[in-house]
């Protein structure tokens, strides 16, 4: 699981709605035109080529965060690794286009469709003639019947992560011939083309043993272009081969090998050959980027190329000086540098064979604001919070450097490209610092500090409240307008140092922008503060307004805590602290975002083609538990409404996709006024791949198509027009 991002469909996926009062809201219809959010923001950029331009044969190696757990994506711990073998080597009814939408997989499926919805929806299935399994039996309505009564929930026995929509399945039978299958449900379900995909044979799922152990760490039978060969643990690689099996396009390579390998290595395992496609962080991007030779570069823009003309002065300087020690920490800080600078230049020349792919992830960052109690249980100050962010400056930090589009994510449940796409912000509002500061107001949080309160409480003139003669001048008929509380210097790290402490030299600079009509100049009582101003803290009943902000502290997080710092500037400004905590990676989701310890916090979610089934539980009202817990199932914010979940429930019945994508807008408008998690923008996919390889990269939305993978003919060009 990365820290940015959640593991699969496995993994994903209170406070009442104010219709009146202080938090009134604009009307809530979500609704936009069909064509709107028609086309995803990023194309792919997978070096495509025609199959008769890729040879036959070779192997792909290919960078993974973990070994999976389990080859079972229906199991709890299945993670990405899991899905991507499951794609590679599993039947699929539908898979994902480039635009996010499901498409029928003619591998599998000649057809498939709803032919009755009275008194009961009846989907049949038309199954490809050829379609087999690896050990020859043809795929069939048994599979599809065992898999429905293992993930149906019925039988506690098997030990099943979700069986949203299996649940609603009354039975599955044989159609009107071998290659039909006819599914019955008892409820209606719009999104039935989620169903068995992937599809496993019944050797998998017709007993509870074979579900829960025996695809953990092999699967004996597949139906896919490859099959899983051997998962070797010593060497931290799973091995997928061509499949014989296989009816349609033959798989051009011979194998893929899938092998783990850490953010932080991947340059170095790309140089030497022990991967050809790898996730890359945006440094990486920028270092290979800059190896495959963009125009003017110097090799020491890399980790020694920091030492500027002065600093290399200084140390012919020590090194060539009286001071034998000092000459000595440096000839030997040379050395090593030296061995550094070489490891790095001969890496750079091997990452030249090496083209960085760039798309948008079918995934959106969002800040998360735990709702369950602390100043966040308040909705109004959640919507502050909101109101003090800039998201197209948020969008632009991460996405503007990598040459992507920096647009905010107007929705919680789809994205760009999708159908169910609308962007229904304007239900919250954008950035807007008056109204989050008449808002924080509103709720009670006031400037000054818990003791100046009690100052104001006995009747006493708060100090940076009302204001206060400075010997320099003011006849206490204005207003001293302060960027940081007298008593208080705000650092912009949710902390504060005594005034006290603060050095003549600040006081000085204090004076001197009173006199120059900067912030810290007197205006005439009611006057506004300038734009930009920073606010003094705020406090309610003697507490300070700060919000504990958690993030990972890990290699790859970088972009996270820059994301974090911005908005930490943007929250002082409108007078809310925060406390910055960095926790380990392998911490930070488990016991932290799910354990609900944190107000604020950065991570990701994947997009569905299916929203009404994968996003219920992670917006879904808490509820409480037999045992007296909180049941939050995957909404980590702990904020939910009646409305959203009857607007899901809604979705899910309707067999009418124009009614269906208008109720999931509508519930997403809602999500967005309830302020519970704010979208901020598309996640980027920067993936480092050989020159050489064809029909991978970065995928976007898009299933990828295994078979076609592989090494580009000598003498055949890509897309760029270079030659293999």
């Amino acid at each position: 699981m990365s820290y940015d991002g959640v593991g699969p469909r496995a993994v994903m996926r209170s406070v009442a709605f104010l219709t009146a009062g202080a938090l009134a809201v604009p009307l809530l219809a979500g609704c936009g035109s069909d064509d709107e959010g028609s086309r995803p923001l990023a194309g792919q950029d997978i070096a495509p080529a025609a199959r008769a331009q890729v040879t036959d044969g070779g192997t792909l190696r290919w960078a993974v965060d973990t070994m999976p757990e389990t080859l079972n994506t229906f199991q709890a711990d299945a993670d990405a690794s899991t899905t991507r073998i499951a794609q590679a080597v599993l039947p699929a009814m539908f898979r994902l286009d480039a635009a996010g939408r499901p498409q029928r997989d003619a591998d599998y499926l000649d057809s498939a469709r709803v032919v009755e919805t009275e008194p009961r929806q009846v989907v049949v299935y038309r199954l490809n003639q050829q379609a087999v399994w690896s050990d020859g039996r043809e795929i069939g309505a048994a599979d599809f019947a065992a898999q429905w009564r293992a993930l149906s929930g019925k039988d506690s026995a098997y030990w099943t992560a979700r069986n949203a929509g299996y649940d609603r399945i009354e039975k599955v039978e044989r159609g009107a011939n071998d290659l039909e299958v006819r599914v019955t449900f008892a409820r209606p379900y719009a999104d039935w083309q989620s169903l068995f995909s992937p599809l496993y044979p019944k050797d998998v799922t017709g007993t509870a043993n074979d579900f829960n152990d025996g695809a953990r760490k092999k699967l004996k039978v597949s139906a896919g272009p490859f099959a899983v060969q051997k998962i070797d643990t010593a060497e931290k690689e799973v091995v997928l081969a061509r499949s014989p099996r296989w009816w349609g396009h033959p798989a051009k390579l011979n194998e893929i090998v899938l092998h783990q390998v850490a953010r932080d290595k991947r340059a170095a395992a790309l140089a030497d050959g022990t991967v050809d496609v790898a996730d890359i962080d945006p440094a990486d991007a920028d270092r290979i980027t800059l190896a495959d030779g963009a125009q003017g570069s110097s090799p020491f823009q890399g980790p020694a190329g920091g030492r500027t003309a002065a600093k290399a002065l200084r140390s012919w300087a020590l090194v060539h000086g009286s001071d034998e020690k000092a000459a000595g920490r440096e000839r030997r800080a040379l050395a090593a540098g030296r061995g550094t600078l070489t490891t790095y230049l001969r890496q750079q020349d091997a990452l030249r064979g090496v083209k960085v792919r760039k798309s948008l992830e079918p995934a959106f960052t969002q800040l998360a604001l735990n709702g369950a109690g602390g100043p966040l249980a308040d909705e109004r100050v959640r919507h502050a919070v909101a109101h003090a962010l800039d998201r197209k400056e948020l969008a632009e930090i991460v996405l503007k450097p990598l040459g992507l589009p920096a647009t905010p994510v107007g929705s919680h449940l789809a994205l760009s490209g999708q159908a169910a796409y609308a962007d229904s912000s304007d239900a919250l509002g954008g950035q807007d610092t008056a109204q989050a500061k008449a808002l924080l107001a509103d709720a009670g949080w006031v400037a000054g500090t818990g003791k100046e309160q009690d100052k104001q409480k006995k009747g006493e003139k708060a100090a940076g409240a009302q204001g206060h003669k400075d010997a320099g001048g003011g006849d206490g008929d204005g207003t001293y307008i302060v960027g940081v509380n007298d008593d208080i210097e705000h650092n912009g790290d949710g902390k504060g140092r005594p005034r006290d402490e603060e050095s003549a030299e600040n006081g000085a600079r204090t004076r001197q922008l009173a006199q120059d009509g900067a912030p810290g100049a007197y205006a005439p009582r009611g006057t506004a503060a300038p734009a930009g101003t920073v606010a003094g803290p705020l406090a309610k009943d003697g507490k300070p307004l700060t919000l504990r902000f958690v993030l990972p502290s890990g290699p790859g997080s970088e972009t996270l805590r820059k994301v974090a710092d911005r908005i930490t500037a943007m929250l002082e400004k409108v007078g809310i602290a925060t406390d910055v905590t960095k926790v380990p990676d392998e911490s930070y989701f488990r016991d932290h975002i799910a354990a609900g310890q944190y107000d604020l916090a950065l991570y990701s979610w994947p997009a569905s083609a299916y929203p009404a089934t994968d996003a219920r539980p992670v917006y879904a009202k808490p509820v409480p538990a037999a045992d007296g817990s909180l049941n939050v199932q995957q909404n980590y914010t702990r904020v939910g409404t009646d409305q959203v979940d009857q607007l899901f429930d809604q979705a899910l019945a309707t067999l009418d996709e124009g009614r269906e994508r208008d109720l999931v807008r509508k519930a997403d408008a809602r999500i967005w006024a309830s302020a519970g998690s704010i979208p901020l923008y598309q996640r980027p996919q920067l993936v480092a791949v050989r020159d050489t390889l064809a029909n991978v990269g970065a995928f976007g939305f898009q299933t990828p198509v295994y078979e076609d993978m592989g090494y580009l003919r000598k003498g055949a060009k890509g897309p760029s027009g270079a030659s293999s």
